[in-house]
């Protein structure tokens, strides 16, 4: 990932000059280690999240649960992580990153252990709403990170790299919580997952620091880099900040109070919430039903249900990757901000909506899987534009108005989960089964992708929140 820095454009703020002294020193590369650590945690996230899709069908056999309620411990989780997204990453805003994002991974990782303590579908719920609380500040604390640690011109590949070993987590996550569900049960599956994030916590706030300037083992060269990438829009660096009287600090950082009249009017907003909205619904979808609708529906045993899941999911971590390092090339290649951003959002959403399609008619249940792997790879080719266009349209808000964004996203991902499990059961009743009773399910995530490709469609990443024009009413520099 080459980090020399762009040639300045409208918005950007022109870096200072590098001393005669500085001009043959290499840019030292710790943000590679910040960006190690961020993939780390991600990978950890998504393998404590998915691996509760594997185990669903032995919980449900136990407990006596049925699809219904089942769609609510689902969706237990998805509510907390929505109602918590705001104010976990208004935290990271005021106080940094680094204290906050040990105490999410803490949280978190006990409350992945306590599932496997559960005793009936009450304490299920209340457990997994706790896991919930704990995982929704992780990616807008994330994206906080990256913007302080990589220069614009490659942040999008940064942001596609976390989010790939995000994706991987979870494409790793069916076959290796079957693997621990056969080896000591589904319980103890659950525990062993929560001790891998303790480790991580403490290993990361030893070495971690919000800022590079901070940081013991950066260099100037390495610090200047990252500051001649920062857009006009963005947080002055520490040093900086602590120079500008007109901004309200607090440790060094300026977190004035959000604009929430120009946040509330700016259509971007709303558009890509309902973008997210889309994507995250697909995916809960596959993370937390497809390996029992393979099961149920497509007749695979469950070892077979975990590689075929593995498969949707890897692809999807394949279309992140991918999508990660296109949005920079787009951008770059075409020198257009919009469509460099959103383009591959919409051929993403259109792909997913030909997997859907294709899946729903095909009787080979591996081929099936391979069109719903493309699918899945179509969504995830959006998340990195997802992210570099809600970083772009945050401003200085970045941790709040992302876990805004992703917030409304959550909507989706909770109707997604309770429309299956209930569709399920009402399909049974009338005396369905089999695929009869799943496929109609799938067949409206047709209409959910091409809704999303609409959506992309309207999304122009260069109108933020602090643009004059999004609100006539005048900004002053307490409320940027």
């Amino acid at each position: 990932m080459s980090d020399s820095p762009a040639p300045l454009t409208a918005g950007m703020t022109h870096p200072k000059p590098i001393p005669s002294d500085g001009l043959m020193e290499r840019p030292t590369r710790v943000r590679y280690g910040v960006l190690a650590f961020l993939a780390a945690m991600t990978f950890v996230l998504y393998l404590d999240r998915v691996c509760m899709g594997k185990a669903a069908p032995r919980i449900q056999e136990e407990l006596v649960i049925s699809n219904g309620a089942m769609g609510w411990v689902h969706v237990a989780f998805q509510l907390s992580y929505a109602v918590f997204e705001i104010p976990t990453g208004r935290w990271g805003d005021r106080y940094g990153s680094r204290g906050v994002l040990m105490r999410i991974v803490i949280w978190w990782s006990i409350f992945t252990a306590l599932t496997g303590a559960s005793a009936g579908l009450a304490m299920l719920l209340v457990v997994r709403f706790l896991f919930g609380a704990g995982e929704a500040g992780a990616l807008p604390n994330t994206a906080r990170v990256l913007r302080s640690w990589f220069p614009e011109s490659s942040r999008g590949r940064a942001q596609g790299t976390v989010t790939t070993a995000m994706l991987i987590g979870g494409a790793v996550a069916p076959v290796a919580a079957q693997f621990l569900i056969d080896q000591a049960g589904w319980r103890w599956s659950f525990v062993i997952f929560g001790l891998i994030g303790l480790g991580w916590a403490v290993s990361f706030y030893r070495w971690f620091r919000d800022e590079p300037a901070d940081h013991p083992a950066t260099n100037e060269a390495e610090r200047r880099l990252i500051d001649a990438g920062r857009t006009s829009q963005e947080p002055l660096p520490l040093a900086e900040e602590t120079l500008a009287p007109d901004l309200v600090v607090d440790q060094g950082r300026a977190h004035g109070p959000i604009p929430w009249d120009r946040v509330l009017s700016c259509a971007n907003v709303w558009l890509l919430g309902g973008a997210m909205m889309t994507m995250s619904g697909i995916y809960y979808m596959l993370i937390f039903w497809y390996p029992t609708y393979l099961e149920k529906a497509r007749g695979v045993t469950p070892q077979q249900a975990g590689w075929l899941s593995t498969m949707v999911l890897g692809a999807g971590a394949i279309g992140s990757f991918l999508g990660g390092w296109l949005t920079d090339w787009l951008v770059q290649r075409t020198g257009n901000r919009r469509w460099g951003r959103t383009g591959q959002a919409v051929l993403g959403a259109g792909l997913a909506a030909v997997g859907f399609l294709s899946s729903v008619v095909t009787n080979s249940a591996g081929l099936a899987s391979l069109f719903i792997a493309l699918a899945c790879l179509g969504v995830q080719l959006q998340l990195p534009a997802w992210w570099a266009c809600a970083t772009q349209v945050s401003g200085r808000h970045l941790g709040a108005l992302f876990g805004m964004m992703n917030m409304i996203g959550g909507v989706g991902a909770i109707l997604s989960e309770l429309f299956v499990g209930y569709l399920a059961d009402w399909m049974k009743s009338l005396g369905y089964s089999g695929r009869a009773q799943w496929d109609p399910a799938l067949a409206v995530y047709v209409v959910v992708a091409l809704i999303g490709l609409i959506l992309w469609s309207l999304v122009n990443p260069e109108k933020t929140v602090e643009d004059p024009e999004a609100k006539p009413a005048r900004l002053d520099a307490a409320g940027a």
